[in-house]
């Protein structure tokens, strides 16, 4: 399935394919999620969660935390799409930032696309 372009209460949302180019690289978001958002009118890009490479999920490795800059500087919205529950057992610091993320409105870690569409409803 290609990435689509959907709307959820008014949001424009790029629902990417799982199937899509791994992101292992701060350079890998900006050219296959970051640089697919140009294309349409996007604010928000949904992004599977086995999509990210396990450094992404690693916080020491720093590539969360560059990946996430780089949606913030571009204004763009986040929200990774399936199960993390292993790499948030493996490590101390992940639930915090998830926790944090959640109760913002700009970086959301959901279950699956009914769980964002209702976050986008509220």
């Amino acid at each position: 399935m290609p990435d689509l372009l959907v709307e959820h209460h008014g949001v424009p949302v790029l629902v990417c394919d799982a199937g899509g180019a791994p992101i292992a690289t701060e350079q890998d978001a900006l050219d296959h999620l970051i640089g697919a958002a140009f294309a349409e009118p996007v604010e928000l890009i949904a992004v599977p969660a086995e999509r990210f490479d396990a450094s992404f999920y690693d916080l020491s490795s720093g590539l969360a935390g560059a990946i996430l800059q780089k949606f913030s500087s571009y204004r763009l919205r986040l929200a990774v799409v399936g199960d993390i529950s292993r790499h948030l057992g493996a490590s101390s610091a992940l639930p915090d930032l998830v926790r944090e993320a959640n109760r913002g409105r700009d970086v959301w870690f959901v279950a699956d696309l009914d769980e964002l569409v209702a976050r986008l409803s509220a």
